[in-house]
């Protein structure tokens, strides 16, 4: 594979291509689990630069929509998050300030409480906002067939002719190596295939002289 360049953003696919009249869905076979991984993938580095765009544009509206309970939400989850953290990593300053002040760490345990349940709410709208872009990409990528121009710019992304952000966050969690392999697999099984077929044909005609 050649080495990477720099990583450069995708271009913005037109509405047309994305979702309109030139666009063309299938629902995926749920069977063939590798197939409808390759093209998720495929999709996810070809429309990128969409799927961002889908993803701020749908988080901003749910913001909109819910400012004090997005903000609220946003500021609880960050709070657990960092709690979570701090416990994780002092464990012993925390047991140790359970034993000296046994009703202090009741009270925090009670209004920590108190203050998830009343924002429960709040944290289920940002949530809904995080999540709901994500939905909307997993299922566009999924029945989303692709065109010869989104194969060729992945086979230039997996060449390593071209670098995009999704293709880095990708590589990053284990999913385009695995893509990469399986592609391998199944060009290398194509052209064995292939060139059982042509020996099939080439013995057939010798075959037919004799």
């Amino acid at each position: 594979m050649a080495e990477p360049e720099n990583t450069s953003v995708s271009p913005l696919r037109s509405l047309d291509d994305f979702l309109m009249e030139s666009a063309r869905f299938q629902i995926p076979n749920f069977k063939d689990g590798d197939k409808w991984a390759n093209r998720v993938i495929q999709n996810l580095l070809y429309y990128q630069t969409n799927y961002f765009l889908t993803y701020f544009v749908i988080f901003a509206v749910v913001g909109v929509i819910h400012p004090t309970k997005m903000f609220c939400g946003m500021v609880a989850v960050g709070l657990a998050f960092g709690l979570f953290y701090y416990l994780t990593n002092n464990k012993q300053p925390a047991v140790q300030f359970k034993k000296d002040h046994p009703i202090l760490s009741l009270l925090f345990l009670i209004l920590g409480t108190y203050f998830i349940v009343y924002l429960l709410g709040s944290v289920v709208v940002f949530l809904m906002g995080i999540f709901l872009p994500l939905v909307f990409i997993f299922i566009h990528a999924s029945m989303r067939l692709r065109n010869l121009k989104n194969k060729l710019m992945n086979k230039i992304e997996y060449i390593g002719l071209k670098r995009t952000p999704m293709g880095v966050i990708l590589d990053a969690l284990g999913l385009e190596q695995e893509f990469m392999i399986s592609r391998l697999n199944l060009e290398g099984s194509k052209l064995n295939f292939e060139g059982s077929a042509k020996i099939l044909e080439t013995f057939n005609k010798l075959s037919g002289y004799q």
